[in-house]
């Protein structure tokens, strides 16, 4: 019989429903879902409808686009761009479907959650826009400014590397919200788009690592909490990239 691990992490069960796992790991998953039939259906449900999309629309994906829509320089409407958009739909889909394989809720939940979502919105409509100073201290200090705000929010804290996205680190800067001192780490790609990793300390440790959708007028973004710490992951790019940038963060501060 499989010994089961005791926990695992939201981004352990995107890898699983993706195949994505080496046949040890895989089998780690594979004993905890027997223990914990509740998630076990929801990974269910993931991979079904994984399945079902890609059964749907990988033929139309591997179509090349026909001779008469290219360089047309006219709106695209038909039965091949409306497959095309449904299977670009179903993709996104998968995404958010696993994203609510380790907890049902989506949406900010009141209390400590609202405050961080609204807070990270405030800062990063705040500071992005600035051309000469977006950060306090910039990423050449990275060593200075994690130990500053390490020191400040009373437990360590890191700058994840975003480089393989294509995003580098401009810097950060310590924040006074409501509740106490916050962290704000700023990225940018070589388009000049940028997203912001807004951190802060609770006083209550959780376990609960599951990703949720942080939602306002005008963005969208992922956040979680990890411990005594909460993350909002936020951008003005579209969802699966700020959704990829999110699990990466994560599995950087994990490693």
């Amino acid at each position: 019989m499989r010994e089961p691990i005791q926990s695992v992490s939201e981004v352990d069960l995107h890898a699983y429903v993706d195949g994505q796992l080496d046949p040890q790991r895989k089998d780690e998953i594979e004993a905890f879902l027997e223990v914990d039939p509740e998630i076990a259906v929801k990974v269910t449900d993931c991979l079904q409808i994984n399945q079902g999309l890609h059964d749907l629309f990988d033929d139309t994906l591997k179509e090349p686009l026909p001779e008469r829509f290219k360089n047309t320089g006219k709106p695209i409407r038909n039965r091949w761009v409306v497959m095309q958009a449904a299977a670009i739909l179903g993709a996104i889909t998968i995404g958010t479907t696993t994203g609510w394989i380790a907890r049902g809720e989506l949406e900010p939940t009141p209390g400590f959650t609202q405050v961080l979502v609204d807070n990270a919105f405030t800062a990063h409509a705040v500071y992005t826009p600035e051309v000469r100073h977006p950060v306090e201290v910039d990423a050449e200090q990275e060593k200075h400014l994690t130990t500053w705000l390490s020191k400040r929010l009373k437990t360590p804290i890191r700058a994840p590397k975003l480089s393989s996205m294509g995003y580098e680190l401009l810097g950060g800067r310590l924040l006074a919200v409501s509740g106490g001192p916050a962290a704000q780490f700023m990225y940018q790609d070589n388009k000049g788009n940028r997203l912001t990793l807004f951190v802060t300390r609770k006083e209550e440790s959780t376990n609960n690592t599951a990703f949720r959708v942080a939602r306002q007028e005008g963005g969208e973004g992922f956040y979680w909490i990890d411990g005594k710490l909460g993350y909002v992951l936020l951008g003005d790019v579209e969802k699966p990239i700020i959704s990829q940038a999110a699990h990466l963060v994560y599995e950087e501060l994990n490693k």
